[in-house]
């Protein structure tokens, strides 16, 4: 009987997890939609005079810096990466979330590789970009990973002891 505790904690974390990746999802997605009809040079604009300058701190401060080269880099031209980024991610991590929060069993495995691939990619911008945000995407990515696993394997000895 202690394991049924364990068992209702990992699942309520793991609802809290899908509802956290659901609202990073809908927002990337969001996110993307404005990206998409705000032009480059406003967006460039916001990030320079406003966040840096009345959010993160001085504009010679680490965070500061990042965030307005960046958005250069955004407004320059990596625009289209950005939106079909933050947009498939958005969208991929909406679908496998309902997947999960339905329990639908082949969503699992198909939620860990897709997940690796981002963390993958994610790894891999932050190395040729030195982004300071992708690897703490990453490891938010990560944890989720684990969290899916470890579920998967849950609901699937559930689904063996009901047989």
């Amino acid at each position: 009987m202690a394991d049924v505790p364990a068992a209702r904690r990992t699942e309520r974390l793991f609802r809290l997890a899908m509802f956290v990746k659901g609202l990073d999802g809908a927002i990337e997605l969001i996110g993307a939609i404005v990206l998409l009809l705000v032009p480059a040079t406003l967006v460039n604009h916001l990030v320079a005079d406003v966040i840096s300058r009345d959010l993160v701190g001085s504009a010679d401060g680490f965070l500061a810096r990042h965030l307005v080269a960046g958005t250069a880099e955004f407004a320059s031209g990596n625009r289209t990466f950005v939106i079909l980024y933050l947009g498939l991610h958005g969208v991929v991590k909406l679908g496998l979330v309902v997947a999960l929060l339905r329990r639908w069993m082949p969503a699992y495995p198909v939620a860990a590789v897709v997940l690796s691939v981002f963390v993958a990619y994610e790894l891999y911008r932050a190395v040729r970009t030195g982004s300071v945000v992708l690897p703490l995407l990453a490891v938010v990515d990560i944890l989720i990973i684990i969290m899916v696993v470890r579920e998967y394997l849950l609901l699937r000895r559930e689904v063996r002891t009901e047989r």
